[in-house]
């Protein structure tokens, strides 16, 4: 299986510890167990090696408690009637999905990004695996807070990774042997610590992949002994899945079936060694030509085998892998799924997530995700192919598998609200507007995306998600086109197995750009599925802060005692509307009986520490316990109260611990309150609990800017850009030998037309006081009229190691920036370029992991440039600590040297250690 390829932007800051006026004590050890220290920055969801999760404990990781789920599993999820006569009602659906793009840097509880992974199709899967983990990294990886909650939420198990990887890909035998290491009585330490860590976080158990070559035979078996010792002490629950790589001689080498090479690692004549296993990609192929291969014959087999071990078929999960071509992958769907048979195992499915990846924007990204979990048509009830179409073609997940739904309760609410957004919204007055994400605030979405009719032939209205709109949350189902008499469009929306009783009520709020237009609330029950009863609401008020939502309900008792098995709405009109357009915001089933308790304000609120930055930025750690009655609480709502009074919406969540990200300073202010207030399960708003925090004093300004170039000929001319901190309200600029002399704009152009090297300063004033900053900067010689070259491309590169020969030094100096160096293991790593002459240097290019594609999580941190004349004797010539930047660049005074190297302290933004370099340009005179 292919390395997960990590990338998540990790922000870091200096830290200074505040003042707190209010309940400033820290947690304590057994909440967070770093008592007195804690610094208040972004938490981030775990990853360790075998040996430093042995050294884990909830007690002493200051971000175990932000991490953890706080949804339980809901098991009444139920497959019901099937929309799609292709499917098949027995195989299951595992889905590896890496949900963030970096094993660091993952935040706990959501970001301040639009533009995030916020997978939706839980209706299709019955198990997620949250992939991850890589060589420089960490190889074990649990499934984030708010991944776990949002899963739970739609009944479906979530995993944690344990990823061994090949050594291609920096795989190390040793780590395999950490995780295999016992006690002199037969146990498994880094086993107690998975389930361990799945206990404390809330999840379901682990995903084992070991492709590290090099095992010997006895490590396999010692393998299937760690394995039954995980089934041993998990809870019974928990479940462990094994992926097909590691055969029972030891070797890796993938089957794509069960056979007697592995099947001791899914059964053990009565023992169960794990739960399910992901069958290696190759089930699908055989050389029908040359008789060189088949895996499809014991493919095929491995129904009988598994049989004859006391085993399902479905706990086979046949792996697809759609990493690179998503829905544009030609699959062996005949074999998996045969017309007119049962499916022969389950479906695996490598890395979903394409369509995200593969995506410009959220819009591109959910249109793709459509596609590919229901089919070309976008309509998982129709999923039919033109004639001729190649047996092989993507079709829809929703072909061959049935949806299933968890609404099999008495209530049900939602509101469209995918789990990130634009702004947020509370009850139709928006309380934010800037971009947001948090999976764990993801609503139950429709089950079916979407299948719509109209009357009459007519043009159905056009379905989907509207970022713009929201009553509560960021988003809102939105329908528009053309709407007429006798053509109104349905839209059936979930599956459900919801018994009416007296007092059930069915509720809409919508916002509509016509009252010409009728909204209907429709049901089908389980005695005629596919018959839906109509309803309009009778009273109808206007809701929101403008008054421009409407709100209506129905009461059920007409039809107590029926299950209701379909939910869907109807819009209709009275007279023709060419541009119709309809907002969703709520849809809701409830029980007049069956009110939320009215919620007490939290108690122990506290901000455990703050960070500040720059003077006007300032985050913050809070935490509270929860109000009696908590079992009601669905959510705490988390604001930040400005200046003026107003109320910010700074996040959600349904822990009793919250980072509150970092917020800007406003007017100076000296203090900022943040109040929690908790939410019951009818977003009904509890009271109010506030603290306040003290800012540090308002900072002088800290100057600092850069040139455009440093080495010039005469009459040349240099752009300088002010990098000073953002307090500065004022610039004074002074240039000894250049015209002009001085300047007070903020970004000057200078022109110099003597030769001869220039000092160059800058003033940077506020209402507190002022800073400076002098260069030595500019050199103008009539050697430069010629221009000034990278001196490194083409020449000699060596480095303290390299991954493989395709990421070698020499593609680090080759002027292609889709190439790169790249050394994995501890930092630092050194790159030395060997310039073959001493020159006059000037300037240093870097071109960091992200001018080459990768995400910005990859570039380099901290590093340093040396510069040497015999290779032996260094000098610093260059010190960073702090990078963020795709491509850096590095001026210096006129320093002739024939060596430059570079060292790579922080290899990246979080923890990865692989240094990734795609170009060094060494900038001088030839």
């Amino acid at each position: 299986m292919k390395r997960v390829r990590p990338a998540y932007y990790a922000k870091s800051r200096s830290k200074h510890k505040a003042a707190v006026l209010m309940s400033t004590a820290v947690l304590a050890a057994a909440l967070i167990g770093f008592a007195g220290r804690a610094e208040a920055a972004q938490p981030h969801s775990s990853y360790w090696y075998p040996n430093t999760l042995l050294e884990w404990s909830p007690s002493t990781d200051k971000d175990a408690v932000f991490n953890r789920g706080t949804v339980k599993l809901q098991e009444n999820r139920v497959q019901g009637q099937k929309v799609n006569p292709n499917a098949k009602s027995e195989p299951k659906v595992m889905a590896l999905a890496s949900m963030y793009p970096s094993t660091s840097g993952a935040p706990s509880q959501g970001s301040e990004k639009f533009n995030t992974y916020t997978f939706s199709y839980w209706q299709y899967i019955d198990k997620l695996i949250m992939w991850g983990g890589s060589a420089g990294e960490g190889l074990i990886v649990p499934p984030s807070a708010d991944v776990i909650d949002a899963a739970h939420k739609n009944g479906v198990p979530v995993f944690g990774t344990v990823f061994l990887p090949q050594t291609e890909h920096g795989g190390k035998i040793e780590w395999m042997r950490d995780l295999l290491k016992q006690r002199e009585d037969g146990s498994f330490p880094v086993a107690d610590k998975l389930v361990e860590a799945a206990k404390y976080y809330g999840f379901d158990g682990w995903f084992i992949n070991q492709e590290t070559q090099g095992a010997t035979a006895e490590e396999a078996k010692k393998m299937q002994q760690f394995l039954l010792y995980l089934q041993k002490i998990k809870s019974p629950k928990m479940e462990i899945i094994w992926y097909d790589s590691m055969i029972k001689d030891g070797p890796v080498k993938w089957q794509g079936a069960v056979t007697d090479n592995n099947k001791m690692f899914i059964q053990d004549g009565s023992q169960r060694v794990s739960d399910g296993m992901f069958l290696d990609f190759r089930w699908q192929y055989k050389d029908e030509k040359n008789g060189k291969y088949d895996y499809v014959t014991p493919y095929l087999n491995s129904p009988a085998v598994m049989k004859s071990l006391g085993r399902s078929p479905y706990d086979l999960y046949a792996g697809i892998d759609v990493e690179a071509n998503g829905y544009n992958s030609e699959l062996n769907w005949p074999v998996l799924f045969p017309d007119g048979k049962p499916a022969t195992t389950s479906l695996g499915i490598y890395r979903p997530d394409w369509a995200f990846n593969s995506s410009k924007t959220q819009e591109e990204f959910m249109e793709k995700d459509q596609i590919f979990w229901v089919g070309a048509n976008k309509n998982p009830q129709n999923t039919s192919q033109p004639t001729g179409t190649s047996p092989y073609a993507w079709r829809g997940i929703a072909n061959d598998i049935v949806d299933k739904t968890v609404l099999t309760g008495s209530e049900m609410i939602t509101h469209f609200n995918t789990g990130n957004g634009h702004m947020f919204a509370v009850n139709g007055q928006v309380v934010r507007e800037k971009d947001w994400s948090n999976r764990s605030l993801q609503d139950i979405l429709p089950t079916w995306r979407f299948i719509t009719e109209a009357e009459g032939g007519a043009q159905p209205l056009s379905p989907g998600f509207d970022f713009g709109k929201a009553f509560y949350g960021g988003s809102s189902l939105k329908l528009s086109g053309a709407l007429a008499p006798k053509a109104g469009t349905t839209i059936k929306l979930y599956k459900a197995n919801m018994k009416v009783e007296a007092d059930t009520e069915l509720s809409v709020t919508y916002q509509a750009n016509s009252k010409d237009a009728r909204v209907k609330v429709g049901v089908a029950f389980s005695d005629a599925p596919d018959q839906y009863v109509f309803l309009e609401p009778k009273k109808l008020d206007n809701m929101g802060a403008n008054k421009d939502w409407t709100q209506g309900s129905i009461r059920m008792n007409q039809y107590k005692g029926r299950t209701i098995t379909g939910i869907s709405l109807k819009f209709e009109a009275a007279k023709p509307i060419a541009d119709f357009r309809v907002n969703v915001g709520e849809l809701a089933v409830t029980r007049l009986s069956e009110k939320a308790d009215k919620l007490k304000e939290v108690t122990g609120l506290k901000v455990i520490e703050n960070d500040f930055r720059d003077g006007i930025y300032g985050d913050a750690r809070l935490s509270w316990t929860a109000p009696k009655k908590a079992d009601d609480v669905l959510y705490y709502q988390v604001y930040r109260v400005k200046p003026d009074g107003k109320y910010e919406l700074a996040g959600m969540t349904g822990n009793t611990v919250y980072y509150v990200p970092e917020m800007r300073r406003i007017d100076k202010e000296k203090t900022t309150k943040l109040v929690v207030i908790p939410v019951n399960r009818h977003y009904e708003q509890g009271k109010p609990a506030g603290v306040t925090f003290e800012w540090p004093a308002y900072p002088k300004p800290v100057a600092a800017f850069e040139a455009d170039k440093t080495l010039i000929a005469p009459g040349d001319t240099v752009q300088f850009t002010d990098l000073s901190s953002e307090v500065t309200e004022g610039w004074a600029w002074s240039f000894p030998g250049g015209e002009p002399s001085s300047s007070t704009e903020r970004n000057p152009k200078v022109t110099y037309n003597q030769e001869g090297t220039f000092e160059v300063s800058l003033t940077a004033k506020n209402s507190v006081g002022e800073n400076v900053v002098k260069k030595q900067l500019i050199t103008v010689t009539k050697e430069a009229a010629g221009g000034v070259s990278n001196l490194a491309l083409g020449k000699t590169a060596t480095a303290s190691g390299f991954t493989n020969e395709n990421e070698a030094p020499k593609f680090a100096i080759d002027g292609d920036d889709k190439k790169k160096w790249c050394a994995v293991g501890d930092a630092p790593h050194t790159l030395t370029v060997d310039l073959g002459a001493a020159h006059k240097l000037s300037e240093f290019v870097i071109k960091h992991a992200e001018a080459g594609g990768e995400p910005a999580a990859f570039n380099t941190r901290a590093f340093k440039i040396q510069l040497s004349s015999d290779n032996v004797n260094w000098t610093d010539a260059v010190k960073v600590t702090d990078n963020t930047k795709g491509i850096s660049k590095h001026a210096i005074p006129l320093t002739e040297a024939r060596y430059v190297r570079l060292v790579v302290e922080k290899p990246t933004q979080g923890g990865d250690m692989a240094a990734r370099i795609y170009e060094l340009e060494v900038m001088g005179l030839k």
